[in-house]
């Protein structure tokens, strides 16, 4: 099977990862693999010196240069299936395809990771109708697209996967001195980008709530973004200066996340949500939103607490319920990465994800991998 895999983005988040994860994956399996990538962006960086890569720079979706080269790319390479995952790269893509004309037309996928409907201009529904099969991270996200109108037939569930071993393997920083935090703190942490639907403005109102009862607390918030401003005010309103710390992107995000005692999700909307499989996958306990397709990772009361999005009260009832019982924290830690090793690993995303170009292409697949679902 040979696939271009296409991503537009120069940032690193959670859909770059499970590119990078995809692309290896494959490419470890003996599929030949060519990755479509920013040439300043951070997958281009983060790709291993082995595998092909196309550099592409798509200014916005309706980019005629870059399409124009990515048909030129088509047309010589002639790949089987284009996996376009982000809504720039479904869109160069499409006008590639129509510009280029193969003599034999790959199929187009779509990952979808975002529980937002699909746009309703006529250039969105004329890209996403060249699309051949939508993959969801989610069946939350899948139920939308059914929604907007995708045929049941042409989307399919393939939750996003995470790298368990390599979790396990990484060194846990010591968060308490890296961030001058008193020795007995207990360090409740965040990744997402500082954006309106991570939610950290409820996360910052539920700390305001949990410092009162329990002073020793600190939050961690790592990521960058547009609220960053906002959210500094918010935290120098409610003086809360020393107890919660924005402390922007870290290449090491992991090792963080392995010296917290208790990692939140605050998101007002969340597709699946990656760092709750990297929580799971470095044993923390969990707090976060019933919302989008969290509730597909996060059992609650099992590996996990679940609250109701946008209840700052609610969050931090959990928060405390869980920093005040050090054995339910153990024991939903432990479940948590069974639940991850067994349901969420790369491996399973990588195989379900090749269920996929093989029912597009009609290719056979060895008996006893794992098949995508369409129903959710």
């Amino acid at each position: 099977m040979f696939s271009l895999q296409i991503d537009t983005a120069r940032s690193w988040r959670g859909g770059q990862n499970q590119v990078l994860l995809t692309a290896r994956g494959l490419h470890a399996r003996g599929h030949r693999v060519v990755v479509v990538a920013h040439p300043d962006g951070e997958l281009r960086k983060r790709l291993p010196a082995d595998m092909e890569v196309v550099s592409l720079a798509a200014r916005s979706e309706v980019d005629l240069p870059a399409a124009w080269r990515l048909s030129r790319v088509i047309r010589e390479l002639q790949p089987d299936v284009i996996h376009a995952h982000d809504p720039h790269g479904v869109a160069v893509a499409a006008t590639a395809l129509s510009i280029a004309s193969p003599p034999r037309r790959p199929s187009l996928i779509a990952a979808r990771r975002v529980d937002f409907h699909l746009k309703g201009n006529s250039f969105s529904r004329w890209k996403y109708r060249q699309v051949d099969r939508f993959v969801s991270a989610s069946d939350a996200i899948r139920a939308m697209l059914l929604e907007d109108g995708v045929p049941a037939e042409r989307a399919v569930t393939v939750h996003e996967g995470i790298d368990v071993d390599r979790v396990v393997a990484i060194e846990p920083l010591n968060v308490r001195e890296e961030y001058w935090f008193p020795p007995h703190s207990f360090i409740v942490g965040n990744i997402a980008a500082l954006v309106p639907h991570k939610g950290q403005k409820y996360l910052i109102d539920a700390a305001a709530i949990v410092v009162r009862e329990m002073p020793e607390v600190r939050f961690l918030v790592l990521g960058e973004g547009e609220l960053r401003p906002s959210l500094e005010q918010q935290i120098k309103h409610l003086h809360l200066g020393q107890h919660v710390v924005l402390a922007g992107f870290r290449a090491d995000v992991l090792a963080v996340l392995k010296g917290l005692d208790l990692f939140v999700m605050s998101s007002v909307t969340e597709g699946l949500g990656t760092s709750l499989l990297d929580a799971m996958a470095a044993a923390r306990p969990i707090v976060a939103t019933r919302t989008g397709g969290i509730p597909e990772v996060v059992v609650h009361a099992e590996t996990g607490l679940l609250t109701p999005p946008r209840d700052a009260r609610a969050l931090a009832t959990a928060i405390l319920e869980l920093l005040r019982d050090e054995a339910k924290r153990r024991q939903m830690a432990e479940a948590g990465f069974a639940r991850v090793s067994q349901r969420f690993s790369v491996d399973l995303m990588v195989e379900e994800t090749l269920a996929v170009y093989a029912a597009l292409t009609g290719t056979t697949r060895a008996a006893g991998t794992s098949s995508p679902r369409t129903a959710g």
